[in-house]
């Protein structure tokens, strides 16, 4: 074995990795990257289909990105962000400022998606406290939702295969029915819904809301949940819900934000939708540096804007938070957008994917195929008329990211769910390839 990979398997411990299975299936040493693809230590190359994590926007290497790093770290590497600040951050909250939808215009900066979920609670928590509303304590997620591993996001998401064995250590906070199509809540199917998965969150809102501060969702596409692409009308219903009974809206984008749906954030596939707090991170920095924000409203940010003496400050902070680096890196990843017109570019590409995502349609272990943007994601079953799963046991998606390795793919399924998160950069030849290479990987299971 590989000196590095020996060193590997003594110190390090790997996330979300069943650390004894790497003495059979070790890690892959990746020495470089450029583009969509990965090369290991022997020479081989990977497609990195999901992104690195679904963080990576531009490829890797990107010339401008790296440049404005390089440059950044010629004048400032860092420095505390309570009682200092810096031009990087100050241009990139105007920046995201002037993008991001509704009526935001405060920008609270943290390291990663986690943290950028607990900031919106926390100030949505807080600010009813500051304004007297002191019994609105609680928060309404969807059951299939998931917003990070820290105890409060791990609070407001579904309870699953990640998270369990927590649960003990979570706030309670309520469940609604997620509209997962496939697996309608309501029983229904698409000739007689009209998103009726609605109802539950309604009457929850009417009988609770009253101690409910806010509801969380990540819109269009449910990610770690299973990549569960819904209707555009359930967001903006919830949305208007939301309004209709003074309950916070904190839209997660995490995973979809900076073009994933095709435009800069999934939330605006909806029409004057207007989050209270909006939650980024992985793509804004285009992968290439932790940095993360919350994005919040006039209204709320008054509401801790008082003397010092009545104790209203938000206290909370991370070491390195607005880091000039990753400021430096998502001002230059923002301006990759607007110079090669990635989102205007991937209107053509986008076609082309949908088209190839139908072809498994008709694979026989194929229950069910979902798309949106450059994420598109195949549910397999046992069966195709009950809809029957495989158990974790039998271990379908493990196997799956081995025969995906074998043909040049990184794929890393979630249980029954295999999915693609492919950066927007990608080309019509690379999407053909890799289409044809994971077809042949799912087909291959029959």
């Amino acid at each position: 074995m590989n000196k590095w990979l020996k060193d590997d398997l003594e110190f390090i411990w790997h996330p979300y990795t069943q650390m004894k299975d790497t003495l059979v299936s070790p890690p892959i040493l990746i020495k470089r990257a450029r583009g969509i693809k990965l090369y290991d230590n022997q020479g081989n190359f990977y497609y990195d289909t999901i992104s690195s994590w679904w963080s990576n926007v531009h490829g890797h290497n990107h010339p401008r990105i790296k440049a404005a790093i390089k440059k950044q770290l010629n004048s400032l590497d860092h420095v505390l962000f309570a009682g200092f600040t810096h031009q990087p951050a100050i241009l990139l909250a105007r920046e995201l400022i002037s993008i991001s939808p509704g009526r935001l215009t405060k920008v609270f900066f943290s390291d990663n998606g986690s943290t950028a979920v607990e900031v919106a609670l926390k100030m949505s928590f807080q600010y009813r406290q500051n304004t007297g509303k002191v019994k609105k304590t609680k928060f309404v997620a969807l059951d299939y939702g998931y917003h990070g591993d820290t105890i409060g996001a791990m609070s407001v998401s579904g309870v699953g295969l990640f998270n369990k064995v927590f649960s003990p250590l979570f706030f309670p906070s309520f469940k609604a029915p997620s509209p997962y199509c496939y697996r309608c809540p309501m029983h229904k199917d698409k000739a007689t819904c009209d998103c009726d998965c609605i109802i539950p969150l309604e009457e929850l809102l009417k009988e609770k809301s009253g101690i409910i501060s806010a509801i969380i969702m990540e819109p269009m596409v449910m990610a770690a949940g299973g990549m569960i692409v819904y209707p555009k009308e359930y967001l903006s219903r919830a949305a208007k819900l939301a309004k209709k009974f003074n309950v916070h809206l904190i839209l997660d984008e995490v995973a979809t934000g900076f073009g994933r749906t095709g435009k800069m954030f999934a939330c605006e596939h909806v029409n004057n939708i207007e989050p209270d707090f909006l939650c980024i991170s992985k793509g804004l920095t285009a992968g290439y540096l932790p940095l993360a924000a919350t994005l919040t409203t006039e209204k709320i940010y008054k509401a801790f804007y008082a003397d010092y003496g009545e104790n209203k400050t938000f206290y909370h902070g991370h070491t390195y938070t607005a880091n000039p680096l990753g400021c430096s890196a998502a001002l230059a990843s923002l301006e990759v957008f607007k110079k090669e017109r990635t989102l205007d570019r991937i209107k053509e590409i986008i076609p082309l994917f949908r088209t190839d995502m139908e072809k498994f349609r008709y694979l026989p272990l194929v229950g069910n195929v979902r798309y949106i943007g450059l994420i598109g994601a195949v549910e397999l079953v046992k069966d195709k008329l009950t809809k029957e799963g495989f158990s974790f046991r039998e271990g379908i998606g493990l196997e799956v990211y081995k025969r995906a390795l074998e043909r040049n793919l990184i794929l890393r399924p979630l249980g029954n769910i295999i999915y693609l998160f492919l950066p927007l950069c990608i080309k019509r030849n690379e999407l053909q390839d890799i289409m044809n290479r994971t077809y042949t990987v799912i087909k291959s299971l029959s």
